[in-house]
């Protein structure tokens, strides 16, 4: 009989017969050989620094070599291109994608070399999502940078003002690995004072590199290896196509100078195996993860609240009717007050409209009264006029006035 148990997600049982769900990993086994994979990796440094021959010696394949496509024109005298090649490996097919970024670091004033990097990789992003914006997804092409491999120039000092300023540029928009190129021009101790001043440069200004998933809690022989790698960052490596044939027969990549010979994948002279583990043998698939999940969803986001787009995240509740209840009435309340407010806007409005009127119409009336005031003063006058005239000529001579008159007319 079945074993269940309650979970706040709902039932769990473990069953007692097999019924084929152990199967699954293999289903998608089988079907990731049949698909194969895909990675996009970006390198950036400068001219001579060994990308080329690091990249050949990583992959154990003529990258270089392969088919290029050019995905802009030379901008600032920087010039991107794309090397494409597919990589069997016990029967795992791999579609690499090495995103070249030529003429970095080789101007006098680089102060804004970064630029067409940064404007490439946001361009990828915009990409994939005017992709996922189409009605058929089916079709995607996922040409968005899964890691950058910075090679910092083996000087022994610390991190220049070209490093960090180009790191801090690119930190939230691709997983960010530093390595120290050419590490065999330093010693032993000289690489260690060295990482150690690269690591605090990184951490003073702020800067966000990739670094191995750890599970402190987990004993497997993973999350030893994923300390080993933690402690090794930046790596420091060194990448060689030539080969030597030691005593037992067996090849082994070298650098060979007047003093000795350098073996590339001798983890006591670099740390070449160590990276390559980390970048293909047990973090590609996190890398892909972490571009997908974190950056480029940081990205979309912030692309997307540019463009006017707000997300309604009440879409994403759980029912609950209490609280459903609760915002109903909120925003219930919140519509009689928007109401309340706009009732009050209006008959304020048809106060002020009336009392405007009533003003209007007082100072109409007052204007005719005193129109009519000023008509009513001027008839009154005339007729006072009128009236002192008219007394003038209708009254009668007295015997006075008859004899003065008479007496003058005799002098």
């Amino acid at each position: 009989m079945d074993t269940m148990s309650k979970s706040n997600n709902g039932l769990k049982a473990k069953l007692q017969t097999h019924v084929g769900l152990s199967s699954y990993p293999k289903q998608v086994y089988d079907h990731s050989l049949k698909t194969g994979f895909k990675f996009n990796l970006m390198v950036v440094g400068e001219a001579g620094l060994g990308k080329a021959t690091l990249i050949n010696s990583l992959f154990d394949s003529n990258i270089f070599d392969g088919e290029e496509q050019n995905d802009q024109s030379i901008v600032k005298n920087i010039d991107i291109n794309t090397m494409s090649t597919e990589l069997f490996d016990s029967g795992v097919k791999l579609r690499l994608n090495v995103i070249e970024t030529s003429g970095f670091g080789d101007n006098i004033n680089n102060e804004d070399c970064w630029k067409p990097i940064v404007e490439n990789i946001e361009s990828r992003f915009d990409s994939y999502l005017t992709q996922e914006n189409k009605m058929s997804k089916s079709k995607i092409v996922d040409n968005r940078v899964h890691a950058l491999l910075y090679f910092i120039k083996p000087t022994g000092h610390s991190l220049r003002a070209i490093d960090i300023n180009f790191m801090k540029k690119v930190h939230s928009k691709v997983n960010l690995i530093p390595i120290i190129a050419k590490a065999d021009m330093l010693t032993q101790d000289d690489i260690l004072g060295f990482k150690q001043r690269i690591l605090a440069d990184i951490q003073m200004h702020g800067i966000n590199i990739f670094k191995p998933s750890l599970d402190s809690f987990d004993p497997t022989p993973s999350a030893s290896e994923a300390k080993e790698l933690l402690a090794k960052i930046p790596f420091a490596v060194v990448g060689s196509d030539t080969f030597m044939t030691d005593a037992n027969g067996i090849k082994r990549r070298v650098r060979a100078y007047p003093w000795g010979i350098i073996e590339v994948e001798n983890p006591k002279h670099t740390d070449f195996v160590a990276f390559r583990n980390m970048l293909i043998k047990s973090n590609m698939e996190e890398l892909k993860f972490n571009t997908d999940s974190v950056l480029y969803e940081d990205y979309r986001t912030q692309k997307l609240l540019s463009m006017g787009h707000v997300q309604d995240n009440s879409v994403f509740r759980e029912f609950n009717p209490s609280a459903m209840y609760e915002e109903e009435r909120r925003l219930q309340e919140i519509k009689m007050q928007k109401m309340e407010a706009e009732m009050n806007a209006v008959f304020m409005q048809k106060i002020q409209e009336k009392e405007s009127k009533l003003k209007q119409s007082e100072e109409e009336l007052y204007a005719r009264h005193k129109e009519m005031k000023l008509a009513l003063e001027k008839q009154r006058n005339d007729l006072e006029e009128r009236k002192k005239k008219m007394e003038t000529v209708a009254r009668p001579i007295t015997p006075m006035e008859k004899k003065t008159k008479k007496g003058l007319f005799n002098l």
